[in-house]
């Protein structure tokens, strides 16, 4: 599965959008495919999420404290698992224990409250489920915290936002929520 950075639809601070649009494209395009991709939230209770090498800091490390994060996981047996951020200045794909080692870090450097948990939905999933109406970017004054994509909204039929059910990280909600070491064996290990 072939897909370059620059054939993606990117909005910088809305990487739950750019990942929902980066599972439509590989179901359009790599239909075959699709069962082996996977929307992963990086998050936890405080809604600070270290994460490194990402285009939004400002320190040499390339460390940003998201609220949370979101990046697309491919998992083959051929390849291993690769990993899609839009927002890190890695490759793009980036090996999964290349992206652990550089961008998310052992949680034994990080006080207990900033240790991250993942919420990994299967692509399929997520098309079907997804939906914000972006309030959650505005500011108390109405104001856009980031210039907003061009395109409308994600909603579904029945559902105009369930964005903070994905952000949650308590266990129920959509897909399974894993600790750091939980994920790294079920995506490095498989």
């Amino acid at each position: 599965m072939e897909i370059q950075r620059e054939d993606c639809t990117y909005t910088a601070s809305y990487c739950n959008e750019n990942v929902w649009w980066l599972c439509d494209s590989v179901k359009k395009k790599f239909p075959e495919e699709i069962q082996y991709c996977y929307c992963v939230y990086i998050s936890n209770e405080q809604r600070a999420t270290p994460i490194w090498k990402q285009k939004a800091s400002h320190q040499q490390d390339g460390q940003v404290v998201w609220d949370y994060h979101v990046i697309f996981l491919y998992q083959t047996s051929a390849s291993g698992t690769l990993v899609y951020d839009l927002d890190t200045t890695l490759t793009f794909p980036c090996d999964l224990k290349q992206y652990y080692e550089e961008a998310i870090k052992d949680n034994k450097s990080l006080k207990p409250e900033y240790h991250r948990m993942f919420r990994v939905i299967p692509a399929t999933e997520y098309l079907k489920i997804f939906a914000s109406d972006r309030l959650h970017m505005l500011t108390p004054d109405g104001r856009w915290k980031a210039p907003p994509p061009p395109y409308p909204p994600i909603k579904t039929e029945e559902c105009s936002d369930n964005l903070q059910e994905f952000i949650s990280m308590e266990g129920n909600g959509h897909g399974v929520v894993l600790g750091l070491s939980e994920c790294l064996n079920r995506f490095l290990n498989s």
